[in-house]
């Protein structure tokens, strides 16, 4: 990491101490690429809730956290701060939680949603930068509440068999169809991503309605975890909506197309002697974004309380857990959540998701 990186991130880290760090407009000229500036933000917008921009280009205000436990869920990797979203999504999540358990999933283990004002990440997603998007875990919440640390150490497990594209038989269970299925009916669910190997199990084994299927779509990594999606909401006059996904069930030729072609590994290319100068990435800038999103930068914060999701059950109480005042470095020496690293690359496990290759030619996701 170059030194004013560090830098800045240093900085960031001690305004966060003081809650004094309000990006101004000079910054917003300056050459400090917007993650930076999401990235280092602790609370949302104190405005109403409105999404701003695309999925991977954009933001939110008056977004809600998720709160670390409820009656059938546990938010995982709290270092991060990504636990907010539109109360929309807010609201799904519980009521998937209380369904779920119902149907064989002893709740939900809650991945990174969004940031407390969207836009782009210091580290690994695309997208989630509209409050739209959650990873739910693979893995169904212990019988027991975990401590700070253990959220932040406790590796997902991947449901594929080891190195291969294929679902294991042993991992997967009739409750992981089930809550994709209870997710996927949603009306305001527009898309869920998994892999390839997960959809073609679905398509293989789901019998009776399979409407739902056409919600399933498949995608690189996504082996422990499924990436559920909502579409705009309403009152977001300014938020770009995705092309609907096609009404058929996708198991036929488009998922055929990820196993002869989009998840086989490249052939390596002979080396030539000269060696190619690798292209810096181009971060997104204040300036790419929805004009808006500066103002919400520079609004004034919600409270903690008030920004957190009243959860719907009276009776239950939460545990109490320690955490770690916010700090941006924290973020980047975040732990993947995934066990271990696959063998075959394709599969990316750990790579941020904006280095995934994504071949022009492909079936739509």
């Amino acid at each position: 990491m170059k030194t004013s990186q560090n830098i800045f991130l240093i900085f960031s880290f001690l305004a966060c101490l003081t809650g004094s760090f309000t990006p101004s407009r000079v910054e917003a000229k300056s050459s400090v690429p917007a993650k930076k500036l999401f990235g280092s933000q602790i609370l949302p917008a104190a405005l109403k809730p409105k999404v701003h921009g695309s999925y991977t280009r954009g933001c939110i205000s008056g977004a809600k956290a998720v709160p670390l436990d409820g009656p059938n869920w546990q938010t995982m990797r709290l270092s991060r701060n990504r636990r907010w979203a539109h109360p929309d999504l807010v609201r799904i999540l519980e009521d998937l939680s209380i369904k779920g358990s119902k149907k064989g999933w002893d709740g939900l283990l809650i991945g990174d949603m969004s940031q407390p004002r969207g836009g782009p990440m210091l580290t690994g997603h695309r997208s989630h930068q509209i409050g739209l998007d959650a990873d739910i875990w693979f893995m169904p919440m212990p019988d027991k509440r975990m401590t700070y640390l253990e959220r932040e150490n406790t590796s997902a497990v991947s449901v594929l068999k080891k190195n291969t594209f294929y679902v294991d038989d042993k991992r997967w269970t009739q409750g992981h169809t089930n809550i994709l299925y209870l997710a996927a009916k949603y009306r305001e669910v527009e898309r869920i991503l998994v892999h390839p190997g997960v959809k073609k199990k679905l398509c293989d084994t789901v019998k009776g309605d399979r409407r739902w299927l056409h919600k399933i779509r498949p995608f690189w990594g996504h082996h422990y975890h499924f990436h559920l999606r909502i579409g705009c909401p309403e009152g977001s006059p300014g938020c770009k909506s995705q092309n609907a996904t096609p009404k058929s069930s996708g198991c036929g030729k488009n998922l055929a197309w990820w196993f002869k072609t989009g998840l086989v590994p490249k052939k390596k290319a002979r080396k030539t002697g000269k060696k190619k100068k690798k292209k810096k990435p181009r971060h997104l800038m204040l300036s790419d974004l929805p004009g808006s999103c500066e103002a919400i930068l520079n609004a004034p914060s919600s409270s903690l309380a008030n920004a957190t999701h009243k959860i719907r059950s009276a009776d239950f109480s939460a545990p109490k857990i320690d955490i770690p005042i916010f700090s941006a470095l924290a973020v980047i020496n975040s732990k993947p959540i995934e066990s271990r690293k696959s063998a075959l690359k394709s599969l990316i496990a750990g790579t941020e998701i904006s280095q995934i290759p994504i071949p022009k030619k492909r079936p739509a996701h």
